[in-house]
């Protein structure tokens, strides 16, 4: 089975800020969607409250230490027990999509990324830790311009799917 991370970042490794994310990109959320879609997600407690309920047409896996639950959420407190929930439901490839925590925790398991880098400099609470690129081959890479219209403002960004070396 496939572990991959599936995140965007700003140019300082930002994530969030309250528990929310720190720009809105109508791509980026369509081509999360297209990745995940049929797939097992699994994340912490915390970016399961922000997104608020299981998404459609994936599988929500929960790590917690605190007991938490949530109809339609499989929850474990341990990365192995979680990673072996999907594997046995017959995950090919497992997306981890948050929070910082997680990510920390789950880097060491990660074979692939999709990362989605924002050219954004601004505040933020929550941070990815920075990643060694020399361990990464890029397989894919596009770059997207600033879209600046009256009532909408999108960064530029650049998304890459990286594979550990």
């Amino acid at each position: 089975m496939k572990i991959s991370m599936i995140v965007a970042c700003g140019l300082n490794y930002q994530i969030g800020k309250d528990n929310s994310l720190l720009w809105h990109i109508p791509e980026d959320f369509k081509n999360f969607k297209k990745l995940t879609t049929g797939h097992h997600l699994l994340m912490g407690r915390k970016t399961f409250e922000s997104i608020g309920k299981p998404l459609p047409n994936r599988t929500s896996v929960v790590l917690s230490e605190n007991g938490f639950s949530f109809d339609g959420v499989s929850v474990f407190k341990e990365v192995q027990e979680a990673l072996d929930f999907c594997k046995q439901n017959g995950e090919d490839e497992v997306f981890i999509i948050g929070g910082a925590q997680v990510y920390k925790l789950m880097l060491p398991y990660v074979n692939r990324m999709y990362l989605s880098q924002v050219n954004y400099d601004g505040d933020a609470d929550a941070f990815l830790d920075k990643i060694d690129f020399s361990m990464w081959n890029v397989e894919e890479e596009q770059v997207f311009k600033e879209i600046q219209e009256e009532n909408k403002h999108i960064p530029a960004w650049t998304f890459k799917i990286l594979n550990k070396i």
